[in-house]
């Protein structure tokens, strides 16, 4: 569980940290340690932008593909939603046509 405060990174942060270790050679943890921030956050960091730049681990989405599947996955709830009120519709007006 996470703490009700969560402090907010900007990018540039985020990207000069993850410069960081690659240049520094130290370890995720021991660089986070340096930068006062949770060695989990510098890791997760780490491995999106390992992954962005496709040296992730196989089968591995890029922020890019993670966005287009979040973008699809609401489409598809989207239209089966329509999906359900149409056969609503459809039982709603066969009946109505039986009277």
């Amino acid at each position: 569980m996470g703490s009700k405060y969560t402090k907010r990174y900007t990018e540039e942060f985020k990207r000069d940290a993850i410069a960081l270790v690659d240049s520094s050679g130290k370890t995720v943890t021991a660089v986070a340690r340096e930068l006062g921030i949770s060695s989990e956050s510098l890791r997760g960091w780490y491995r999106k932008a390992k992954a962005d730049r496709g040296e992730g681990s196989p089968g591995e989405l890029t922020s890019a593909e993670r966005e287009e599947l979040k973008r699809l996955r609401k489409e598809n709830r989207e239209q089966q939603q329509t999906i359900e009120i149409l056969k609503k519709a459809t039982a709603f007006f066969v009946k109505e046509n039986d009277r």
